[in-house]
């Protein structure tokens, strides 16, 4: 079963996965601050997921990439599902946002991050 939401709500270890597909990359460095991806919000996310629940994430925008990597890293309760503990291959099969498009478009590369939550 997968939930589509993660808030402050959900109860505590009961996702079994979260999507971040293509966020705002606030790309301004004075923006950086809206970014939804920051050391607090993973911290719910990994509070949300069950033991072995995965968080997956996609952007086209490689400097935000780099960004939640680091945020990502940085959260214990997480651990990165990629055996050089960075990006990962296409995760899963999907229809592709209007974002990814318009960013393939462009030239960008599509960056992928699954992360996991340690088992209970």
């Amino acid at each position: 079963m997968r939930s589509k939401c993660c808030s402050a709500r959900s109860r505590p270890c009961s996702l079994d996965e979260l999507q971040l597909l293509f966020p705002d990359p606030w790309p301004k460095a004075r923006h950086h601050k809206r970014r939804i991806v920051q050391p607090a919000f993973a911290g719910l996310v990994a509070s949300r997921l069950k033991g072995g629940g995965r968080f997956h994430l996609a952007t086209d925008w490689e400097p935000y990439a780099q960004d939640m990597l680091s945020v990502l890293r940085g959260c214990e309760a997480l651990s990165n599902c990629t055996a050089d503990g960075g990006f990962s291959d296409r995760v899963m099969e999907r229809n592709a946002t209007r974002f990814e498009r318009r960013g393939e478009r462009l030239g960008h590369t599509v960056r992928e991050l699954l992360f996991k939550r340690a088992p209970a």
